[in-house]
Parts: structure tokens; sequence; C-alpha cells
């Protein structure tokens, strides 16, 4: 959703209150499209504290369908994001660019709800996600979810790299 801002500058101090839904569907990253499962209205406060310089606060409440680390079963993932951002609007989006404050989802005076929330949520992924804490896999060798079925692949067979290390036991072994 875009939200208009330029009603804010006609005084200092002026308030702005708005919610809007998101028009998002998924997250794209680089490990992948994470379906938005549910999204509640986002709120966001507006103040023009003066000096072309807006304050935003708010917050959302959604949830992402992410992967298992481990077995890659979809896993529903809440977040609850509070949003605070200042815009100063003195500068141009070269001048932001240049001063390392670039700010996608700010276009002149036009505000990019789903991008702000993106941003908020590239911060707060999780690193891992684990579908529960005893989640067993899947087979390195057949690709079987392990937490479902049993699988009955050869697992006594080593690592290639670790072939020096067994030959040295099987030495020991002889004497």
């Amino acid at each position: 959703m875009q939200i208009n801002l330029t009603e804010l500058f006609t005084r200092d101090g002026k308030e702005l209150d708005v919610t809007a839904d998101l028009d998002m569907t998924s997250l794209s990253t680089p490990e992948g499209e994470y379906e938005l499962a549910e999204a509640e209205p986002v709120r966001l406060h507006f103040v023009n504290i003066g000096d072309r310089t807006l304050t935003a606060e708010g917050s959302v409440k959604l949830s992402l369908m992410i992967p298992c680390s481990r077995c890659l079963e979809p896993v529903k993932v809440p977040f609850s994001l509070d949003l605070a951002r200042t815009f100063d609007m003195k500068l141009s989006s070269r001048e932001r660019a240049e001063s390392l404050e670039e700010q996608p989802y700010l276009q002149g005076y036009t505000l990019d709800v789903d991008q702000l929330v993106c941003d908020e949520l590239y911060l707060n992924l999780p690193m891992k996600v684990l579908c529960k804490e005893d989640c067993k896999g899947i087979c390195n060798r057949c690709g079987a979810n392990l937490n479902k079925t049993a699988c009955d692949c050869d697992r006594s067979s080593l690592d290639p790299r670790m072939s020096v290390i067994q030959d040295i036991f099987n030495q020991f072994k002889e004497v």
C-alpha cells in the first residue's frame, strides 16, 4: 500500500494515524520465497517534528511459512514487528544514497508500506528454523524425511575424507 505524506507538511506538529493492509503475498530472500501465511493490518503514527522531518512509529503482526532447516517442511513463524523511522524530507534521493541512508520504501512524498515491512522482516528473520526441537532431518542418501519414515539406506559407510583415519584404526587392530 502507498501512503501519500504531503498533507503532514501543512504545519509543524501535525499528526496522522494510518491503518494499512499489506498487499504483499510473499517475501523474497536469497534463500527462497517465503509465503505470507497471515497478517494483521499495519498501524502507523506519523508526526511532523518540523524542519521537513517526519517520525513514524507503528507495529505489525504477521506469519511467514519458512522451510525447516533440517527436513524442509514448511513452518509457520510468527513475527511481531515494531517500526520506528525518521524521514528527513530535505534530502534528495541522491543525497540519501551518498549519506548511506537509502530508504527504498520512500519515493518522493510516498511511503511504500510493504517495502517498509519487508525491510524490517529482513532484519528479523531467524538464522535457523526447526519444525520441532528433535527434528531428524532428511536422509542424505535417498532424501526421505526421517521424521515420517525410516529408510533402509546403508549409513555405515564413512565420509571419504575420514578414510585415512579409518586406515590408522585398522592398523592398530592388526597388532
